[in-house]
């Protein structure tokens, strides 16, 4: 069925697998930022405790806006949902970006590019919304585009992160780089199960890198 241009041609086994694969990145997610949230409260620092509390926030809302948005039946309200669905990505990678830019906050190139990751999220919820359905192969460049701005900071954040974390959010990168592929490969069956397995995978590898932040951080 189409609306507006977009086309949804998924069928009930298709529909059934997108449905597991993010009930349990959902469930997944909130154990752990609720652990991770307890963990920042009780032994991080107040800085670190907040930028967990916004990191928790945008994990837990493009998982539920997700689950929303692609479960629900092809209508008015699934386009509305797009919109949502689409916008919290960005959320979320400037979201992740957080905690490890504000272990560096002192570092005026660091919050350079924490204050820049924010702008470019409220410009791609800007887009989403003011042109839902139009530009979606441009979204998926500036997605790239904030994914992948990390390496710039690579340098400054060796002498606040560990190896370990760093090697987490490069493999969470590449984890969702690689899904992109099945998200634009339309054609494939359980296409869009698989990118959003692509999607688990990688944030709770992001996650991983979250919580080694706050434990080198104590």
């Amino acid at each position: 069925m189409e609306i507006k241009g977009i086309k949804w041609n998924y069928d009930r086994y298709e529909i059934i697998a997108d449905g597991i694969v993010h009930g349990v990145g959902l469930v997944f997610a909130l154990i752990g930022v609720t652990a991770l949230i307890f963990y920042a409260t009780v032994w991080a620092s107040s800085g670190q405790l907040a930028a967990a509390w916004v990191y928790g926030i945008g994990l837990v809302l493009v998982l539920a806006t997700s689950f929303a948005y692609n479960l629900w039946p092809v209508s008015n309200v699934k386009w509305h949902l797009r919109r949502f669905d689409h916008s919290a990505i960005f959320i979320l990678i400037a979201g992740t970006y957080t905690p490890f830019l504000q272990r560096g906050i002192e570092d005026p190139f660091l919050a350079g590019m924490l204050v820049f990751l924010w702008l470019m999220a409220a410009a791609g919820v800007a887009l989403k919304f003011l042109f839902p359905g139009r530009y979606d192969r441009l979204a998926i460049l500036i997605y790239l585009g904030m994914g992948w701005s990390g390496v710039l900071a690579f340098g400054p954040l060796m002498t606040h992160l560990s190896t370990a974390t760093l090697t987490l959010i490069v493999v969470g990168g590449l984890l969702y780089s690689v899904g992109v592929i099945f998200h634009v490969w339309e054609k494939l069956r359980f296409q869009n199960a698989i990118w959003h397995g692509f999607v688990v995978a990688a944030a709770a590898v992001h996650y991983s890198a979250v919580v080694t932040s706050v434990v080198s951080g104590i």
